[in-house]
């Protein structure tokens, strides 16, 4: 059984009839939007507060400002569309009919009605329509032409200007004839004195009890105007929203484009602070480690006849710094080494292969360099593998592979230990996924038990 999703319009138009809590409790900006977010693709629900049945009988409700001036907003968004909505509809329908040689003319004819309904929300209902994206492709004008016609956005808006038409007739005529009707009935008493003294129903207008009843009828139909105003005002603003802006496709494909330029972005700039952080320690404290080993050995050498204790000392003081500058060299080179920015991902690899206490066969085939966060990680997962093959595996040998196959790097580190490597195993392989992850790699984990482990990490090569 199939299941037909429901139009965002449909969604939206759901959204504005809900109730909205008296205050306008939890809305910002303009009362016909409500959670607006900084996001330029992020379309609000536009909500419009209206009368209830007991908010019509209460006596506040005659004299409430906002209300008024919202319904004041609503009438003059339906008084300056009602001309221009039948207009652009009949343009429309007269474009589409003549046939695909006025297509060009209904592309432009439609920018730029669209340009002015947005223009229309904004300045009469203060809700604000972002554009869908516009990224048309085609080798030529041509074909550019024809996929914008075929564009769901295009259709969308064609689509609302043929909705608004009626929107708008509907809200106009309310405006028509609730209060042209409902402002001078409201009003009667003010110039009943001009009136005959008995109509042509045989009504006394003079009788207090019949201007009674004609003011407040002439109430109910400025509120109840005032209400359907908003009701409508609420509907079309959200089949705009719906129609004239992005779609939720859209939105989310923006999304998704901007939290993976943004996530690209982080992880340029963790890996430009690490090697920040590791030049500083080359440059500074290494060094100074390096002059401070060198004079305790300067001095160990001429304080032989010192005596032993003294001499002792500056023994254990030259040993403390020697460890000291190798343990510092390895978190320099746990940091960002930095032969991998001088001379690549193969003379990185070879000297974590050289220096690991199992014989490595190491194989590197990369012919064009990848970009530098990426040989970062592809030096990592090995790094980290070959660690944990000497501390845990208990293996004789391992093997590293690392190749490009179009636009991705392989990397593949096997030993023949003892198997048995998990993700929860404490063994760093769950860091070292989410390095992987950063830059929308994949790993593989093939561990089975007295069976060896099988690393296999697949990055993009971007360059």
């Amino acid at each position: 059984m199939s299941v037909t999703p429901t139009p965002d319009f449909v969604w939206a138009l759901a959204a504005s009839f809900a109730r909205v809590p008296a205050g306008w409790s939890g809305c910002t900006g303009s009362p016909y939007r409500c959670g607006v977010t900084p996001d330029r693709f992020a379309v609000s629900t536009p909500v419009i507060a209206r009368g209830s049945p007991r908010r019509l009988l209460d006596p506040l409700a005659i004299i409430n400002a906002q209300s008024w001036a919202r319904a004041l907003r609503a009438a003059a968004h339906f008084t300056a569309g009602f001309p221009f909505a039948v207009i652009t509809a009949a343009i429309v329908v007269t474009l589409t009919a003549l046939g695909v040689v006025l297509w060009p003319v209904l592309l432009w004819a439609n920018r730029l009605f669209t340009w002015l309904q947005r223009a229309r929300f904004r300045q009469c209902l203060g809700v604000t329509i972002p554009p869908p994206p516009r990224a048309f492709q085609g080798s030529n004008r041509l074909s550019r032409m024809f996929a914008e016609m075929r564009a769901a956005a295009t259709l969308r808006q064609l689509g609302y200007h043929l909705i608004a038409s009626l929107t708008s007739t509907i809200g106009f005529a309310v405006v028509l004839v609730g209060w042209s009707l409902g402002v001078p009935l409201a009003l009667v008493v003010a110039y009943a004195w001009t009136l005959p003294e008995v109509n042509a129903l045989g009504w006394s207008m003079h009788s207090p009890l019949i201007l009674l009843g004609l003011t407040a009828a002439g109430l109910i139909l400025c509120l109840g105007a005032r209400s359907l105003l908003g009701a409508i005002a609420a509907a079309d603003a959200a089949a705009a929203a719906a129609l004239l802006g992005p779609s939720r496709t859209e939105r989310l494909r923006h999304r998704v484009a901007e939290l993976t330029e943004t996530r690209a972005g982080l992880v340029d700039a963790a890996d430009a602070e690490r090697r920040r952080i590791e030049r500083d320690l080359h440059d500074g404290a290494q060094q100074r480690l390096i002059s401070l080993a060198m004079n305790l050995g300067l001095l160990r050498k001429s304080a032989a006849d010192l005596p032993p204790p003294l001499h002792e000392a500056i023994v254990q003081a030259h040993g403390d710094a020697k460890l000291a500058l190798a343990e510092l060299r390895r978190l320099v080179r746990g940091l960002h080494p930095a032969v991998l920015d001088a001379r690549g991902l193969d003379a990185a690899l070879s000297g974590i292969a050289a220096s690991s206490p199992i014989p490595v066969n190491l194989r590197v085939d990369v012919p064009r360099r990848p970009a530098p966060a990426i040989e970062a990680v592809a030096y990592f997962v090995v790094s980290e593998a070959l660690t944990n093959v000497a501390r845990h595996a208990e293996a004789r040998s391992a093997d590293v592979r690392v190749w490009t196959e179009g636009d991705r790097l392989h990397v593949v580190a096997s030993d023949d230990g003892r198997g048995g490597a998990s993700v929860d195993g404490g063994s760093g392989l769950r860091g070292l996924g989410q390095r992987v992850s950063t830059v929308d790699g994949k790993l593989w984990i093939e561990s089975p038990p007295g069976k060896g482990t099988t690393i296999t990490v697949e990055l993009p090569c971007a360059s």
